[in-house]
């Protein structure tokens, strides 16, 4: 039952997120200062393409569906599943420690309204999806 009420909130989340980024690449703005990791003087690290947006707003529905396979919807079993069940949340405590200039809970750069946001949000997010994903597999897999 934890397993899937864990599964359903991951779901929803990758939902979201992955909506968020259709807003954007559909040239909604709302947020997007937050989301783009900026330098001391808030200019652009990059601009984002369109079809890079495209692929993580894709990717991310992707993951939320493999989690909405958790609840049986789908009952796709097989061994690239069971794989990105610890795949997916090692991504996010990667993502979670960062890359110790811009993203992460280690990042340099901390006076940006991106770090900022990640400080507060983003860091703590992908930490969050990368426990619960870990504690579904342990459930799932030893208890």
């Amino acid at each position: 039952m934890i397993v899937n009420i864990l599964s359903a909130v991951l779901f929803l989340i990758f939902m979201i997120l992955s909506g968020f980024h259709f807003f954007w690449l559909f040239g909604g703005t709302w947020g997007l200062r937050q989301a783009i990791p900026t330098r001391e003087k808030d200019l652009e690290l990059l601009s984002i393409p369109k079809y890079a947006t495209l692929l993580v707003a894709l990717v991310l529905a992707l993951f939320g569906l493999i989690y909405l396979n958790k609840l049986e919807v789908f009952n796709i079993s097989n061994q690239l599943t069971n794989l990105l069940y610890y795949v997916i949340p090692i991504l996010f405590l990667i993502r979670a420690i960062g890359e110790f200039n811009y993203v992460g809970f280690f990042k340099k750069i901390k006076h940006t309204e991106f770090a900022k946001a990640d400080t507060k949000l983003f860091s703590p997010l992908c930490l969050s999806i990368g426990l619960i994903g870990l504690i579904i597999q342990f459930l799932t897999n030893y208890i």
